[in-house]
């Protein structure tokens, strides 16, 4: 987030695209309902009506795959009425006026078309972002898991610089994170391209600096994102996998193809604090304490540095991740001398400038943003109020680009994926709980009123829904809150598990998987002597 959780109450305009917010981060969404209680307007862009439509001054209810559309088709508005930030366009962007001209076609009129949004609901809502200087975007995996996620992302970006809501308080772009550390594991280097603080593998200078810390010679070269490592696993390139705190047979898509590349390998190691689907499928399995159990720091989705700290044991052999890890690592050859994560943080902080002035003495009571380059800084709640790191920051042309898979005749529907309130991604910890199971511990696809009655469904009624990589038999929940043509499957229900049907399309940029559009058919279930 470029902007804090405690300035969404002083902005005039929310814009909130593909995010669930209520259901999905409900502590945000409580922020924002605030700040619509104060007289904030709410904008919300999305295939179905998600319970915070219900608060909003306009919903646009789009096709799944269609965001690029929208959010060019509302920067054409704000140019044709000039509603843009010019002041701000001249001092800090660059590359307008050839954006300028890639969004000429798309007028209201044309996003309609593509988006199925009416073109004066577009309009209306270009009207109230633009008008406001006072305004954030929040978008989640909605945005992002698309074949062109990417360019979705970049389309934000370009609202965002165009009317100059971002660099102030009350403003900004706000990726909402998925996991409560998932922010931190990113800043710590989690990523296949970076080491620490965003520092890139292929600069000389970057590598031997990290080389002189770690007294070893390091690649240049990037390493593969997650689902590049199951395609070179299918491919037999890559032989072993450690994985840690994720349960890729239940969250990858095309499920069915996870597994049997899983079953590839020469050596499947994981490690988790259950017995996951995917653990159910290693050669080792290392038992690891959950975060109530050992000591450490989280940065959370506003990017915050937080002290967690132990309150209990970790039950039987579970030991403590950076224990584990420390320990193979001295038995490969490489030993780790860390006594403690507190060591481990401060290694980072002297190696990442934007947390150099954050130790465990200072966020003892309170959490500090980064970037705090000093030891009596007061961390940064917003970003780029002195401008941006490169000097100006370009706008970025943005095609639409249908998704991988379309609806046709064999399979008519469009399918769509996400979560529900209740349970929590994979359900590795969520499905264990006896009162979340009671209440929400059964699959379930939505589908709309008028396409149930076509097809002779009843609310309730178990059906097959099947793609081209497999099928799943789940129940119906008939509803109006998803449009004609579209389903929607949450993610967490391993017996009816989304992922099954799911499309491998990947954004060519990211990696991203689409999980957010494939084409499928549905069909009722046979009973045994019809």
């Amino acid at each position: 987030m470029t902007n804090s959780i405690r300035e969404i109450e002083g902005m005039e305009v929310i814009f909130v695209i593909g995010s669930n917010t209520k259901e999905t981060h409900p502590v945000i969404a409580n922020r924002m309902l605030k700040a619509i209680r104060k007289g904030t307007r709410l904008i919300v862009a999305d295939p179905r009506r998600v319970p915070l439509v219900r608060f909003s001054e306009i919903f646009l209810q789009l096709k799944p795959g269609a965001d690029a559309a929208l959010l060019n088709g509302m920067a054409h508005v704000i140019l044709k009425e000039g509603l843009c930030n010019d002041e701000f366009i001249n001092e800090r962007t660059e590359g307008f006026d050839e954006w300028k001209k890639s969004i000429e076609t798309f007028t209201p009129h044309n996003a309609s078309k593509i988006t199925g949004i009416p073109e004066e609901e577009i309009i209306k809502a270009a009207r109230l972002y633009g008008g406001s200087r006072k305004a954030g975007i929040f978008y989640t995996m909605g945005v992002t898991q698309h074949t062109h996620g990417t360019d979705n992302v970049n389309a934000i970006a370009n609202l965002a610089l165009l009317t100059g809501n971002i660099g102030r308080e009350h403003t900004g772009i706000s990726p909402l994170r998925g996991q409560n550390n998932v922010q931190g594991a990113c800043d710590a280097g989690c990523l296949p391209n970076v080491y620490p603080g965003y520092q890139r593998v292929d600069i000389p200078m970057v590598k031997k600096k990290f080389e002189d810390i770690w007294g070893v010679p390091l690649s240049d070269k990037e390493g593969l994102k997650s689902t590049e490592m199951t395609l070179a696993a299918d491919k037999g390139s890559l032989k072993a996998l450690y994985v840690m705190g994720e349960n890729p047979v239940m969250t990858d898509p095309n499920i069915g193809h996870t597994i049997e590349v899983l079953k590839k390998l020469d050596f499947l190691l994981v490690q988790d604090i259950f017995f996951t689907e995917t653990a159910a499928l290693a050669d080792v399995v290392l038992p690891a304490a959950c975060f109530a159990e050992k000591t450490g720091t989280f940065i959370n989705t506003e990017r915050k540095v937080q002290l967690v700290r132990k309150a209990v044991e970790p039950p039987g052999d579970a030991k403590e991740d950076t224990w584990i890890i420390a320990e193979l690592s001295g038995r490969l050859g490489y030993p780790m001398k860390y006594s403690s994560a507190e060591e481990i943080f401060e290694e980072l902080s002297s190696l990442w400038p934007a947390l150099s002035g954050i130790s465990y003495s200072r966020i003892r009571t309170h959490g500090i943003h980064w970037p705090c380059p000093t030891k009596d800084h007061p961390g940064t709640e917003y970003l780029f109020k002195a401008g941006f790191p490169r000097g100006k920051v370009s706008f970025t042309t943005v095609r639409y680009l249908p998704p991988a898979e379309a609806a046709g005749l064999d399979y008519p529907f469009v399918l769509t994926t996400g979560r529900n309130l209740f349970q929590y991604h994979s359900g590795s910890m969520t499905r264990r709980i006896a009162s979340i199971e009671k209440h929400a511990g059964e699959p379930y696809v939505e589908i709309n009123t008028e396409d149930a009655k076509k097809a002779g469904i009843k609310d309730g009624e178990k059906i097959k829904v099947a793609s081209r990589r497999g099928q799943i038999e789940i129940k119906a929940r008939v509803t109006d809150r998803i449009s004609n043509g579209i389903l929607f499957i949450p993610m967490h229900y391993r017996e009816a598990a989304a992922n099954v049907i799911t499309t491998d399309a990947l954004d060519p940029h990211g990696k991203t998987p689409e999980f957010k559009v494939c084409a499928v058919k549905i069909g009722k279930i046979k009973v045994s002597g019809e």
